[in-house]
C-alpha cells in the first residue's frame, strides 16, 4: 500500500493501531483533535492520555484472561505496552503506569516514526471519500459533529457511556499512623514489591456512616432529557453503594487479604485502598471511588476515611 491508512483518534485504540500499521510498512495519518479542540476529561495534548485509572488492570498472564492479553500484545510489539512497562508504577499484580511519562513516551514514539504523520486537526464529519482506508478511533469523547454524522450513519441512539474519575491524594497528606502498606494476600506485582497499596481500615460503625454520607450527599445532576449509560467496569461508588449497602464492602473496599500491621488481631470491616499514580510516589489515587460527589462533598465525605482526615487532594474526582 502506497496511499495512507487515516487513524482518527489519537487515544490508546488509535494510537495502537497507527503504530502497528506504520510498522508494517504502510503510511499512517494520525488525526488527532487535541489541541485544536479540547474534551472536558483531558489535560494535556499527548496521545494517549488516560483521563481515567492509571491500571491496565491484571498482568499475570497465567490465570488471568487481561494478563494473556497483555502477553500476546508484547510479543506483537504493542506500543503501549512497551510503553506501560518503560513507565510502571507499584500496583500489586497489576500493571499501572506513571499517566504522564507513558502519554508522552507514546506522543513521543509515533511523532519520531517515519511512516505516522500526526494532524492536529478536528474531523468534523464523516472522513471524506478520498481517503481510501479509515479507522474511526474516538471513543466516549467523540466531537459532537462527528458523533452526529455517525449516529445518523449507523441510526444508533448513543454511542458512548458516562464514566467516572476517581480522586487523586497527596502521600504526605495520608496519616501511616492509621494507613499501612501491603498488596492482598502480600502478591508480588511485576516489580517485586509485594506492599504496593496504601490501605485505609474502617469498622462496621465507620462503614455504616461512610455509605449513609456517599448515600445522603449532594451529587451532580443531570438534565431532564440526559439518559445517563453508565459504564459498568467504572462505576461511580455511590451508584454501587445505591444497589445495596454491602455492595462496596464486597466490591473496591473489600477486606481480604489484608492484615493491619498497627493492629493485627481486629480484622478490619472494609478497606479503602489508594494505588501510586506517578513515578515519584507524590500521588496516590483512591482505587475503585469513581464518583459524581460535588467537590465541596468529596473533600467532607472522604475526610471521613481512617487515614485520610487531613488528606489534600491533588484532583478531585468527576464524571
Amino acid at each position: 500500500m502506497t496511499r495512507p491508512v487515516h487513524v482518527v483518534g489519537g487515544g490508546l485504540a488509535g494510537s495502537e493501531a497507527a503504530w502497528q500499521i506504520a510498522q508494517a510498512g504502510v503510511p499512517v495519518v494520525l488525526h488527532e483533535m487535541r489541541p485544536v479542540r479540547g474534551t472536558d476529561a483531558h489535560q494535556s495534548d499527548r496521545l494517549a492520555e488516560l483521563v481515567c485509572s492509571n491500571s491496565f488492570r491484571a498482568d499475570d498472564w497465567t490465570g488471568n484472561a487481561v494478563g494473556l492479553l497483555h502477553a500476546e500484545m508484547r510479543r506483537l510489539g504493542s506500543l503501549i505496552l512497551s510503553a506501560g512497562d518503560a513507565h510502571q508504577v507499584p500496583a500489586g499484580g497489576a500493571l499501572a503506569v506513571d499517566r504522564d511519562g507513558f502519554a508522552q513516551a507514546v506522543t513521543e514514539r509515533l511523532e519520531a516514526h517515519p511512516l505516522v504523520t500526526i494532524v492536529r486537526e478536528e474531523v468534523a464529519g464523516l472522513p471524506p471519500a478520498d481517503w481510501d482506508s479509515v479507522i474511526v478511533a474516538t471513543g466516549p469523547l467523540t466531537s459532537p459533529a462527528l458523533s452526529e454524522a455517525i449516529l445518523t450513519l449507523t441510526g444508533e441512539g448513543q454511542l458512548s457511556f458516562f464514566d467516572a474519575i476517581a480522586p487523586i491524594v497527596h502521600l504526605d497528606s495520608i496519616d501511616m499512623d492509621v494507613a499501612w502498606r501491603q498488596s492482598r494476600y502480600d502478591k508480588e506485582g511485576p516489580g517485586g514489591d509485594a506492599a504496593a497499596y496504601i490501605n485505609c481500615p474502617m469498622d462496621r460503625e465507620q462503614y455504616d456512616a461512610f455509605i449513609e454520607a456517599l448515600l445522603t450527599s449532594p451529587k451532580s445532576e443531570f438534565k431532564d432529557w440526559e439518559h445517563v449509560p453508565y459504564f459498568d467496569g467504572c462505576l461511580p461508588i455511590e451508584v454501587m453503594a445505591e444497589r445495596g449497602r454491602e455492595t462496596l464492602r464486597h466490591g473496591p473496599m473489600k477486606p481480604v487479604g489484608l492484615t493491619n500491621e498497627h493492629d493485627p488481631q481486629v480484622k478490619p470491616w472494609a478497606v479503602v485502598q489508594l494505588r501510586q499514580d506517578n513515578a515519584l510516589g507524590t500521588l496516590w489515587n483512591m482505587v475503585g471511588f469513581q464518583t459524581k460527589l460535588k467537590h465541596g462533598s468529596q473533600s467532607e465525605v472522604f475526610r471521613t476515611i481512617p487515614g485520610l482526615e487531613k488528606a489534600v487532594f491533588a484532583r478531585l474526582g468527576g464524571l
